[in-house]
């Protein structure tokens, strides 16, 4: 076991889907299963992959070319998360090396949590199939407040309840959204090129710093 390493921070919190727990293939199959149900073929895992971190909407979007205004929406919606609720877990796993990154801040004292836009009805139980549950310091979901990211309020309400001033706090996530959030909330914010940013380069969205792989958390969290 590697010695614990030391940080400036007393907390680190992290995105869900595209950060921590690669979920992409479980959502596509969500959104695979719509197109199958009107006698449509699949489509590849890498097409839909750039749409995981945008929910139904973008799925179904990516999918079968349907908005949210268009008139069969609400149905196509209600069918892909009762789908997705029972197939969650199947094929989701935690990103290679993450699970030292967090053994390592555990190590070293500091705390860690989930701040997501995913609902707290797959947030929890995805948590909970990853074997993260028990270990994270709290959970915040998109609908666990009246906000949801890019307002800071997510953030703020996390770090309160790791009882750290969010100057001593890190976000990790792997949209602009998680960086603007970050960013309102004073947080030093880490954008996670591995994650479902496919054809944007968060070099753009300004965060403290970029990483392109997990392994390169723990190395990044100690420079700053």
């Amino acid at each position: 076991m590697q010695p614990p390493v030391k940080f400036r921070f007393r907390a680190v919190l992290f995105d869900l889907d595209g950060t921590l727990v690669d979920s992409a293939p479980d959502l596509a199959g969500a959104a695979n299963f719509l197109r199958t149900e009107r006698a449509m073929p699949p489509l590849p895992l890498e097409s839909l992959r750039p749409w995981a971190s945008h929910g139904a909407r973008g799925l179904i979007g990516a999918a079968l070319g349907i908005k949210p205004e268009d008139d069969d929406y609400a149905e196509l919606q209600q069918a892909f998360l009762d789908h997705y609720s029972r197939t969650l877990a199947d094929q989701s796993r935690v990103f290679d090396g993450i699970e030292e990154t967090l053994a390592r801040l555990e190590a070293a004292g500091v705390a860690w949590g989930v701040v997501t836009n995913k609902a707290m009805r797959f947030a929890a139980p995805l948590m909970q199939a990853m074997g993260l549950a028990t270990r994270a310091g709290v959970l915040v979901a998109g609908d666990t407040l009246a906000v949801a990211k890019p307002h800071p309020g997510p953030l703020l309400h996390a770090a309160a309840q790791l009882g750290a001033a969010t100057a001593d706090c890190a976000y990790v996530g792997d949209d602009e959204r998680d960086v603007i959030a970050g960013r309102a909330a004073g947080m030093v914010t880490v954008a996670a090129a591995y994650g479902y940013c496919s054809g944007h380069n968060p070099d753009d969205w300004q965060p403290d710093l970029v990483v392109s792989a997990p392994s390169q958390l723990i190395t990044a969290l100690t420079r700053i």
